[in-house]
């Protein structure tokens, strides 16, 4: 394996050309007063849209995301970008970050400094970390697969790769969303050399045999979201070729895609920018404009569809396990639903916080973390 400095440099032309599309955006009407009722609000995306057109700036971000260490690794012919992160403490422990959909690495970016330099945020040395953040395969700047195959199952076995070959023989994992599930494989396939891992969405745990009136309403809150909010699942997981013509040529109608779902799954009480910049969100979206992304990123779901056992680690995972509970989270967790499927040593719940806590409540999710590997280390 070889690994390589990478630096994020996207070329003029390109910016260019994403203004120029912008700027000839053929909008679509909507039904008066709908709002967010139907999809995407039209307004608030051509206020989102002439920002990206005119006011927001690509290069002040590019420089900001440059100022981590990045890198490019190659795994049995497979490239892997990342952020490789060194923890300032007398031992940092190594952890792997994983992001989900439709996030990026970008998702890390409240939560390395704290992680690697504690002293620096009001915290302990003795709680630094050295912090890996892949970005998934077909996803930011690492390969984007022309073959299937690439789900969370080959995923997990790609990071301890890359975790070993930096010298790691013990380390910790962390996750939400897509970031979960390989979390969860990476305790399942080598709990030898898992120290821990940290979840923050549920991946596999089931109601008890006997539910309490709270399981229930638990278990129909998830049903109701099944029906009103997976329609994106349906096409991502079936013919997500098909979908990928309009969001590749369209940055508006990707935008579109993806604002949507940052707003219902934050706990933003319908205004997303009480919880998220525009520039973070044009962020992660330039992110998926400029890397051509948004086909082999929405593969991710169709890959774990075809292929579910592939994807995912059998039986009960034995490593130490902690978990992060947000309230506005899509898939809640009680505790009594994951024991059955993992070694749960912690399990906290919060007042506020949703589907991507690392930049929703980083302060919460950073302490959450650092106490559930405190006693791993």
């Amino acid at each position: 394996m070889t690994i390589q400095p990478f630096t994020i440099a996207i070329p003029d032309a390109d910016t260019e050309d994403l203004k120029e599309r912008l700027a000839r955006t053929r909008w679509p009407g909507e039904v008066s007063g709908s709002n967010w009722q139907y999809g995407t609000d039209l307004a608030y995306l051509q206020e989102l849209c002439a920002y990206w057109q005119e006011g927001f700036d690509w290069r002040k971000q590019e420089a900001y995301l440059n100022r981590w260490p990045q890198f490019t690794a190659d795994l049995d012919g497979f490239r892997v970008h990342f952020i490789h992160a060194r923890g300032n403490g007398p031992s940092p422990l190594p952890l792997v970050f994983t992001h989900g959909w439709p996030g990026s690495f970008f998702e890390a970016h409240k939560i390395l400094g704290p992680l690697t330099n504690p002293a620096s945020h009001g915290g302990d040395p003795a709680d630094a970390f050295d912090v890996v953040v892949p970005s998934l395969p077909g996803y930011g700047f690492s390969e984007i697969p022309t073959v299937g195959g690439y789900g969370p199952g080959k995923t997990a076995r790609l990071w301890d790769a890359l975790m070993q070959e930096l010298g790691y023989t013990r380390y910790g994992a962390q996750g939400g969303d897509w970031g979960a599930v390989v979390t969860r494989n990476l305790g399942a396939y080598f709990p030898e050399r898992l120290a821990g891992i940290h979840m923050n969405m549920m991946v596999g745990g089931r109601p008890p045999e006997n539910p309490t009136e709270e399981d229930i309403g638990i278990r129909d809150q998830g049903r109701k979201w099944q029906e009103v909010e997976t329609g994106y699942q349906a096409i991502q997981r079936t013919k997500p070729q098909t979908l990928a013509y309009g969001l590749t040529d369209s940055p508006s109608g990707l935008a579109g895609w993806i604002v949507e779902k940052w707003r219902s799954w934050s706990d933003c009480h319908g205004d997303i920018e009480t919880r998220f910049t525009k520039d973070e969100i044009l962020t992660n979206i330039s992110i998926y404009w400029y890397t051509k992304t948004i086909n082999s990123s929405a593969r991710y779901y169709y890959e774990m569809t075809h292929d579910p056992a592939g994807n995912a680690g059998q039986g009960p995972v034995t490593v130490p396990t902690g978990f992060a509970a947000f309230p506005k989270e899509i898939i809640q967790a009680p505790r009594s639903w994951l024991e059955g499927g993992y070694n749960i040593t912690s399990y906290n719940k919060y007042d506020r916080g949703g589907h991507f806590p690392a930049m929703e409540e980083p302060g919460l999710l950073v302490e959450d973390i650092r106490a559930f590997f405190r006693p791993l280390r």
